[in-house]
Order: structure tokens, then sequence, then C-alpha cells
């Protein structure tokens, strides 16, 4: 609230976009400021009493016209490295909308965009990283075993086997039955702060339909279970390709609808195709 005196401040423009459902607040920090601390995304984040979102996205130039930075801030108001969803997302706000490759850079790397005249978008993800300290993943405090790239250890009363991959953030990967049956809320909350993780995880519950079609669930640190999760789309088809399991060219379902992961395999780049929606534009006074 404006002291008695003072101009009340500027109402801040944003728009709400979706990648399947994946929900996010876009701000265009080009020609408005905006830097908010913890407790201001908490409070635009609550879906009874703010906007409601997964994620709060801020765009800003870059070095050049094609060049854009961009912060990732989950509902817990965390800062996050990456965002496969929400990379789509920016990216065609960035582009207006036309067709346009783009890059954008934030702290968990630069990825390139490529945005496509019938909606999609895809993103250059770069290579995966399956070395647990990319993650981090602390194997002294997991007490973890691994064999062929598969993690077990154990977490409350339960013993579980895992995948782990960092794609500009950090996923492990289960592979379960039945993704509809998967304790994601119970399992997936407790492994998202087990010791294991010190800066956390995000959680991934995967099913093979057949070696080109996965179906996923996926529990993001700090926000939840979402409709999406783009880089978990992309960690699950890793995880999957790594052990052989799965064909180079995947679709992924995902509660709120379908991604395409290409990955041909170790040290080669992962490509993430899928759609980006604008919802609605808005604006809101921060009082």
């Amino acid at each position: 609230m404006s002291a008695p005196g003072q101009a009340a401040p500027a109402p801040l423009r944003f728009v709400k976009m979706h990648g399947l459902g994946n929900d996010f607040v876009v701000v265009d920090r080009r020609g408005q400021d905006f830097d908010p601390d913890p407790a201001i995304v908490r409070r635009l984040a609550d879906r009874r009493t703010g906007i409601g979102f997964d994620q709060l996205l801020l765009l800003d130039a870059g070095r050049g016209p094609r060049d854009f930075r961009w912060k990732i801030y989950n509902a817990d108001g965390g800062e996050v490295q990456q965002c496969g969803n929400g990379a789509r997302c920016v990216a065609l706000l960035a582009a207006a909308g036309r067709p346009a490759q783009l890059a954008l850079e934030s702290s968990g790397g630069r990825v390139l965009a490529e945005v496509r005249e019938n909606g999609q978008v895809a993103i250059d993800m770069g290579v995966p990283d399956f070395d647990p300290h990319a993650l981090p993943l602390d194997l002294t405090a997991a007490n973890a075993t691994i064999a062929e790239g598969v993690y077990t250890m154990q977490a409350g009363a339960q013993t579980v086997s895992f995948g782990a991959v960092s794609v500009g953030n950090p996923h492990i990967v289960l592979r379960v039955d039945d993704v509809a049956a998967a304790p994601v809320e119970q399992l997936g909350a407790l492994l998202e702060t087990h010791a294991a993780f010190p800066e956390r995880t995000n959680v991934g519950f995967v099913q093979m339909l057949t070696r080109e079609r996965l179906r996923l669930r996926v529990w993001e640190r700090g926000a939840g279970e979402t409709m999406a999760c783009g880089t978990g789309a992309c960690a699950a088809a890793a995880v999957m390709r790594a052990r052989d399991a799965s064909a180079e060219r995947m679709t992924v379902e995902l509660p709120g609808g379908e991604l395409t992961i290409e990955w041909p395999g170790e040290g080669a780049r992962l490509r993430m195709t899928g759609p980006a929606t604008r919802a609605y534009e808005g604006s809101i006074t921060i009082i």
C-alpha cells in the first residue's frame, strides 16, 4: 500500500500462458521493473487469493535481437534453473507469436528455441547430464547402491530404484507398472526433500507403453504434481533411452497432453517439441 502523498505503484502487466496445462504467469521486464521476493511470488501463485500458477517466468532482453534471458520461480517462491514447458511459452512470447529461432538463457544454461507456424515450439535442451554431482545427488547421504545406471536407496520405509539426470534442473525417474496407481503425492514429496538431494529434486513416475510411447506423471520441486512437466518428459525419455528401453523418438503422454522427445543417446543433444498457449493478458497492482 502506498504511503500518504506517494503515488500508487504502477500496475504490473503479465501474460497467463500454459504448456499442456502446466501454467505460468509471464512478466516481460523489457519496459517495466519487477524484482519479486519469495513472499510476493507465493502471494501471486495462490489460486484462491492471487493469480495462480505453477511457475512465475520473467523475460529480459539478451545480448542481441534473437537472444533473451529469463528467470523461473516456483510457486513456493524458490528460484529454479530450467523449465521445459516454460521455455516454450517464453519463446512464443519473445517471438510475438511469429515463427522465429531464438536463444534463451537461464541459470540452468542456454537453450535454443524454434517457434513454428503450427503453434508448436521446439527446444534444443542440450546434452543430458547423468553425473550424480549435476543434480546434485549425495550418494553418502543416500546410502545408495548403483548398478547399470539404476540407483537404489531407502525412502522412509520403502526401497526405491530410480534413474537420475540433469536436463538443466535435477530429476529422478521411477519406472512403474501403472502411473495412474503410482503414489505420486506421497512418494514424490518424500523424495523431493530426501537428504540425498541437498537442492531437492523433481520426481517422475514413468510407465512404458511401447518403445515409442511413455506415460508420465511428475512431482515438481516446489510446485507439487503438475499437468505437465517439459524437463520431466526430457528426463524420463533420457533415462529410458539410456537403458535401451525406448526408441530415439518418443511420445510422452502427460495428464495435460503429449510432448515429442528426440534423443539419439549418449553425448547427443536432446530436443523437445510441444505446444505453448496464451490464455489471457492482465495487470495487477501489488499492494
